[in-house]
């Protein structure tokens, strides 16, 4: 059976960021003005007060401390509280693509890889900035890679699944060598107007090499021991916007067709079947629990990587067995797993296991045991 790695990461990260402190400052002034509009209505009864925010209640509830954004002033701006990305000419390059370029630049440069080497690309993404041409195919000939690409879309999970379908086309021979990209401009689907989840997510890139590990030639390789995907439909994280919302004109500009959830059913229904799926893997694969030595989560809650690593470890784990990254990061849908990877592996020692796990909408599920070779 042909061995499949991991030869190289890259990150991309934007120049703005956002404290919790500068984010409250920007929602508690729409409040108040809100709430002064509204006074009437609101005395009357037919309207609900909004309530203030603050940054303890936001790292209380997240561990989030502040997040990078592609655009800073439309989101602080409380008359806007959106991020202004203005729209590009289709013969310049999209901001996805430009992302992507600067993360591929390093997992390439990681990895020993030209894009001569590279067969194909793949863009997992929780959003595309557009329906088609593929932002894969527009990044594929950016980087003068041949070969082929292609999108796929499975929320907060995109890059783990991404990794299970690059590894795939590696062993069936469709390609040698992969790359695969999660472009994430979360703010653009966030409701920075909504008290308990303006403050969740954040933008950023991850790229990640996977080739044959006969092919590999990079200092820092992972062989990729096992991969395994779970979905369970859910309708507890969702966004409706696309093409068919000009069919109703009803639902233009409604809340769902931002980011929605019902955080405690999350909670309470994500985290027992994360850790289970884990703990089942490993069980297959005859790997002890106390044999890994990081677990690299998703990083959408703090408290839920801490549920998660204690009932796969059955103790606490400590800092270093399951880092986190959001409380700088914040949530970055996809690439929140791939940036815990990517800072945190320096460390390993051939022969070490690590699990690199996502999670999200759908619900979407998935794990990817590796092993420093």
């Amino acid at each position: 059976m042909t061995d499949i790695v991991i030869s190289g990461t890259g990150l991309y990260t934007p120049q703005d960021s956002i404290s919790n402190e500068e984010l409250v400052v920007s929602f508690n002034a729409y409040v108040e003005h809100f709430n002064a509009e509204n006074a009437d209505a609101i005395a009357a009864g037919e309207t609900a007060a909004l309530q203030p925010s603050s940054a303890e209640f936001i790292e209380k509830a997240s561990g989030i401390k502040s997040r990078f954004v592609m655009d800073k002033a439309g989101i602080l701006d409380p008359q806007r509280m959106t991020p202004y990305l203005p729209e590009r000419p289709n013969e310049d390059q999209s901001i996805q693509c430009e992302m992507a370029i600067a993360a591929a630049a390093e997992a390439m440069q990681q990895a020993g890889k030209t894009a001569a080497d590279i067969d194909a690309v793949i863009v997992a993404a929780s959003n595309m900035q557009r329906a088609y041409p593929a932002m894969a195919v527009e990044i594929q000939d950016a980087l003068g890679i041949t070969g082929f690409g292609f999108d796929m879309n499975v929320a907060c999970s995109s890059a783990t699944f991404g990794i299970q379908q690059a590894r795939d086309m590696v062993l069936s021979g469709s390609a040698n060598c992969v790359l695969m990209l999660n472009p994430e401009i979360c703010s653009g689907h966030l409701n920075f107007r909504d008290r308990d989840s303006h403050f969740i997510f954040g933008d950023v890139c991850t790229a990640v090499i996977i080739e044959r590990a006969d092919t590999a030639t990079s200092d820092q390789q992972y062989y990729v021991v096992d991969s395994k995907l779970q979905t369970i439909y859910s309708n507890n994280i969702r966004n409706n916007f696309g093409f068919l919302n000009r069919c109703d004109e009803s639902g233009v500009g409604t809340p769902d067709k931002l980011f929605v959830q019902e955080g405690r059913k999350v909670f309470k229904e994500v985290c027992p079947a994360v850790a289970k799926q884990i703990s089942d893997q490993l069980q297959a694969l005859d790997i002890a629990p106390e044999r890994l030595k990081r677990m690299w989560l998703h990083q959408a809650n703090l408290s839920m990587n801490q549920l998660i690593s204690r009932r796969v470890l059955g103790r606490e784990a400590r800092e270093d067995e399951a880092p986190t990254i959001l409380d700088e990061y914040a949530n970055t849908s996809s690439a929140g797993s791939v940036i815990a990877f990517h800072k945190h592996r320096a460390d390993m020692q051939a022969g070490d296991l690590g699990v690199l796990c996502s999670f999200g909408a759908g619900y979407s599920i998935g794990s990817v045991v590796l092993k420093k070779r």
